[in-house]
Order: C-alpha cells, then sequence, then structure tokens
C-alpha cells in the first residue's frame, strides 16, 4: 500500500513539474500570439468575410507542421488544422469574427477605429488566438514526449449569429473526435457547467407594391407596413411567452425614400429560450405575426431561416478538469496602468456590481442557464465539451460592446487570452497522459443527454448562409 502511494505521489509531482515546465514555455512565447490576436482585432472582419483572420491563423498552423483541409462545409472560412495520428483526438476550437458597428480604438472612452465599422465586441480574436496558441502548444509537447494521439484545431466561423460550426457538423468535421476544448472571454475566470440559450433567427422579407406616396398612395401596398405590423405583433406576444425568452431584431430594410411606397422591407429577427422545444412553439406564433402582417398590408412575405442553435449541453467531468487545471494557472492581475484603464472604463458602465479584483478569481463551476447563444451548443450534442472563461475584459464589461472591443485590443485582453491558452493546453495534457479522463468525459455526455434528441431545426439541404452580414 506504501508502495502504491508512493508512485502515485511521485506520479503527481512529476506531471506538476511537467505542466510547470510547459507554462514556462508558454510564457516565453506568449508575446507572439498576443500579436496574433491583435492583427485579428485589427481586421475586425463580421462573420463568413473573415478572410484575412482565417488566412492568419492557418498560415500560423502550417508554420507549426499541422495538415490543414481548408473550405470545410464549403464555407471560404472554415478549416481544420490536424497533427498526430491515432487516439484520442482532441479538438481545440477557435472563432474571429467580429461584430458590426462596435468599432473601437483600445481606449477608455467611444472612440471608433472606423465610423460605424466592425469590432471584436465579443473578443473573438482573442479567442482564436488563445486556441491557436494552446494547439500548437500540445503539438510540439506530443513531438517532444512522444505521446500518442491526434490535436485538431477548428477554425469556425461566423458564430455571431451565422450558425459557422453547424455545417461543419454536418459536413464531418467532429465524427472522430474523443472531447473539444472550448473557451470565450469575459469578465471573469471558471469553469462552465452553464447550460445557453438555444436561438432560432430568421429574415422576415416582405414584398409590397411601390407608388407615389402623395399622388397616389392608395395604388401602392407598402411592404414596410407590413413588416411593422408584424412587428407590433410580436410586442404584444411579449406578454404570453414563457418565462426566460429572449426577442430581439432590427429592420435591416426599411424602404427607398419616404415619398415611396416600399415594395421591399426586411425584419432580421433572433429568438432565444433555454429549451429548443419550447422555442419551437415561440417560434411558430413569431411566424404567425408576420403571416398577419402580410395579410393586413396585402403584402407577400417570405421568411429565411438564418440559423438555429441548441443550448449547450453541459459536461461534468470537462468542467471538473477544467476548473482544477484554471486554479493552477490563476487569474489575472492588473498592472498600474491597465488599473487605470480600468477604473476610467468602468465609470462608463451604469452596472459595477462585479467589483475589482475579481479577474485574479476562480469562480467554481455552477449549473444553471446562461443568458446567450452559441453554436457551440450544436458541438456539446454532437462530441463531448468542455467550456471554460477568463477574464479577458475589466469586471462588469458587457460582451457586444465599444468597452469590450476596447478590452480585446489592450493588454488587458491579452492577458486573459494567455491565461485561457494555457489552461486549454493543461487539460490537454491531461486528456492524453490520463485515458480515465476521456472516459469520464464521454460518460458524462451519454448521461446528460440521455433521452433527449439533437435534431437542428436548419434544413438539411440549406446552405450556410454566407451573405447574411451583407451591408454590414
Amino acid at each position: 500500500m506504501r508502495t502504491l502511494l508512493f508512485l502515485l505521489m511521485a506520479a503527481g509531482a512529476a506531471a506538476g513539474d511537467e505542466k510547470s515546465a510547459l507554462l514556462e514555455k508558454m510564457d516565453a512565447r506568449a508575446a507572439h500570439y498576443g500579436d496574433v490576436s491583435r492583427r485579428i482585432w485589427e481586421f475586425a472582419e463580421v462573420g463568413y468575410k473573415e478572410n484575412r483572420s482565417a488566412e492568419l491563423l492557418q498560415s500560423e498552423l502550417r508554420a507549426a507542421g499541422f495538415t490543414l483541409a481548408e473550405r470545410v462545409a464549403g464555407i471560404p472560412t472554415a478549416f481544420t488544422a490536424t497533427w498526430g495520428q491515432g487516439k484520442p483526438v482532441i479538438g481545440i476550437m477557435g472563432e474571429y469574427d467580429a461584430l458590426p458597428g462596435l468599432s473601437q480604438e483600445d481606449v477608455p472612452d467611444r472612440k471608433p477605429r472606423v465610423a460605424g465599422g466592425p469590432g471584436h465586441g465579443c473578443g473573438h480574436n482573442l479567442l482564436g488566438a488563445a486556441s491557436l496558441f494552446a494547439a500548437v502548444t500540445i503539438k510540439e509537447w506530443m513531438a517532444e514526449k512522444k505521446i500518442p494521439g491526434t490535436i485538431r484545431f477548428y477554425g469556425t466561423p461566423a458564430e455571431e449569429g451565422g450558425g459557422g460550426k453547424l455545417y461543419m457538423i454536418r459536413a464531418g468535421a467532429f465524427q472522430d473526435v474523443d472531447a473539444v476544448l472550448s473557451w470565450h472571454p469575459g469578465d471573469q475566470n471558471g469553469a462552465s457547467l452553464k447550460s445557453s440559450l438555444a436561438i432560432l433567427s430568421g429574415k422576415f422579407r416582405f414584398y409590397g407594391k411601390a407608388a407615389h406616396a402623395a399622388a397616389a398612395p392608395d395604388a401602392g401596398r407598402s411592404a414596410l407596413d407590413g413588416l411593422m405590423i408584424m412587428a407590433n405583433a410580436v410586442e404584444f406576444l411579449r406578454e404570453h411567452v414563457p418565462d426566460a425568452t429572449r426577442i430581439h431584431y432590427v429592420v435591416s430594410n426599411g424602404g427607398a425614400a419616404p415619398n415611396i411606397v416600399p415594395d421591399y422591407s426586411e425584419l432580421f429577427l433572433y429568438a432565444r429560450h433555454p429549451s429548443m422545444p419550447v422555442l419551437d412553439t415561440i417560434w411558430e406564433r413569431i411566424v404567425k405575426c408576420a403571416q398577419a402582417g402580410a395579410l393586413a398590408s396585402e403584402t407577400r412575405m417570405e421568411m429565411e431561416l438564418i440559423s438555429s442553435e441548441y443550448n449547450t449541453l453541459p459536461n461534468d467531468a470537462l468542467a471538473a478538469l477544467a476548473d482544477k487545471d484554471m486554479r493552477l494557472v490563476g487569474g489575472v492581475t492588473y498592472t498600474r496602468e491597465e488599473q487605470a484603464f480600468a477604473e476610467t472604463i468602468r465609470k462608463t458602465l451604469p452596472d459595477r456590481a462585479r467589483q475589482m479584483g475579481s479577474q485574479e478569481q476562480i469562480e467554481a463551476p455552477t449549473e444553471g442557464a446562461g443568458q446567450a447563444s452559441t453554436d457551440a451548443g450544436d458541438v456539446s450534442w454532437t462530441v463531448p465539451m468542455a467550456a471554460l472563461t477568463t477574464a479577458t475584459f475589466v469586471p462588469g464589461v458587457p460582451a457586444h460592446s465599444w468597452q469590450a472591443t476596447a478590452c480585446a485590443g489592450m493588454s488587458i485582453g491579452r492577458k486573459g487570452m494567455v491565461a485561457a491558452a494555457k489552461s486549454l493546453a493543461l487539460m490537454a495534457v491531461d486528456l492524453y497522459t490520463d485515458p480515465r479522463q476521456v472516459a469520464a468525459a464521454r460518460a458524462s455526455f451519454e448521461k446528460r443527454r440521455a433521452g433527449m434528441e439533437y435534431r437542428s431545426r436548419v434544413p438539411a439541404d440549406h446552405k450556410p448562409p454566407l451573405d447574411y452580414r451583407d451591408g454590414k
């Protein structure tokens, strides 16, 4: 018994030494990957248009010895990069799309880099670069230590409403994977056991008849009227949907000029709920609101389903593993200059409930439903998936804000990015060196999924909506 205990203690000490050495190597190379994240931040390309961002990541992976598969699922900016052979196959997901209208300099006051331009208000420049950093680090460790198995980087475009991962799943890109590691920028550190909101999104297009709005208004049939009737009906619907439902939309086309009865209009709408089956019933009622708008305005309505993303399926085993390794890595500590930046930017926030210093702490995993949506949810129903967050934003800064874009472009964001890369790398070490961890991840996946069906609401013949951000 003493011999066994000694061997276990020795193995644990050796593993700890190996992880410490790996983290030291990552510290020495962190600046390079920080530069990669900054370049993607400057590119600021929206979903399915991330050409320079994808090419930069691919060039880094080629140089590191990975074999690339490009244009996965027919998407110009989707790719995989693989090194090694055999089992286990561990995937690391990277995203790199920006958001419309959130262009911002890396300063703590509102100052767009390009007026009305896109910006990385969700920190996906950091997400892609950290995952790249982790994948390259693990590849080199495997090669040096002669570790069997396969490491694969997933370049996944258009997470922000375009559903890129869904089409990669359908193309078979994840079919041989034992576990996928994912992370996301945020304002705190911690492994996640939370789910997310399932989402359905669509563009509702109304077709009417143009006419002179003053001289012959009776000859026209306003597509904008149809849209506004739909929107008004949706507002009434809000009172009669289940708790936790979220519905939001923009008028993406309202007509050409006030003196022309619009013959075309378009409304882009998202609906969310923690349960996809419940969301189905809500979506049916939203479509009826659109049909009512067309009927009342004597116009024609067409709906294009843009994306369907499932709520995330948590994985208990991988969350526990992530929590353990994140505690080894630790949180983020600000310099005096970063502290000043943080205090200034917090003055622009309406809610500063999250205290400064939380960027240094590691939150324990907790169950529950998150308030955002992601196409990583579909991946989590396909293979065991880990999820974690690191503090790339100043505490209290919400994603999808100019403040988040500012943080993602400066050193605060890069510090959180490095913490994420280190955590992913340590998790991969555990999965490659301890088969029990891989088996536990699969067991948790099967237990959580038992009795529940995964079926994307996007029709099987639906092509990736490569133009969903056109004009944005």
